[in-house]
């Protein structure tokens, strides 16, 4: 019984090593995200004064409708490159939580399996069918992880290829 207790306190000590892990994951990329949106709006702040400025001084509507111009085309560029970042950033994020999730499913479901197997077998009218179940299920469930994991990073892939042609596009402008 004391080795029972002992292999599901591992178990939970591995999933709250892994939970920890995740945490400090995603605090790291909001920090990163956060400083980010900090220097950019420190940036669109200093560029707002001098826009402003220069448009006191601008003498004639042609002048000051260029600088206008200019300025938003700036910032457009500025924003988009910002989201891209912050997609790059979410995206490399994502990829790691996937990997931790994968490891973790992996780790855990083996970690688990052992664990009832053991049960199952102190059990008085041990049914073989019952752990075979169990096992298919986890198999099943890793399966379908892999294929949200799959989908997840297309749909990133695809939100990042569009944010490069956004910039592209703003670039060119």
């Amino acid at each position: 019984m004391v080795a029972k207790i002992e292999q599901f306190s591992e178990l939970h000590r591995k999933n709250m090593e892994a939970a920890m892990r995740m945490a400090q994951l995603s605090m790291e990329n909001s920090q990163r995200i956060m400083a980010l949106q900090s220097e950019l709006a420190k940036e669109m702040f200093q560029s707002g004064v001098e826009n402003a400025k220069a448009l006191t001084a601008a003498r004639d509507p042609q002048t000051a409708l260029q600088l206008r111009t200019e300025y938003a085309q700036e910032t457009t560029q500025r924003m988009v490159a910002a989201a891209q970042q912050i997609a790059e950033i979410s995206n490399t994020a994502r990829a790691e939580f996937a990997r931790l999730v994968t490891e973790q499913l992996a780790s855990g479901s083996q970690d688990m399996t052992e664990s009832l197997q053991t049960f199952m077998k102190s059990l008085p009218g041990q049914t073989p069918n019952m752990m075979e179940s169990f096992q298919q299920a986890i198999a099943t469930a890793n399966k379908a992880f892999e294929q949200i994991t799959k989908a997840s990073t297309a749909a990133m892939s695809n939100v990042g290829e569009t944010v490069k042609k956004a910039t592209a596009g703003a670039k060119r402008k």
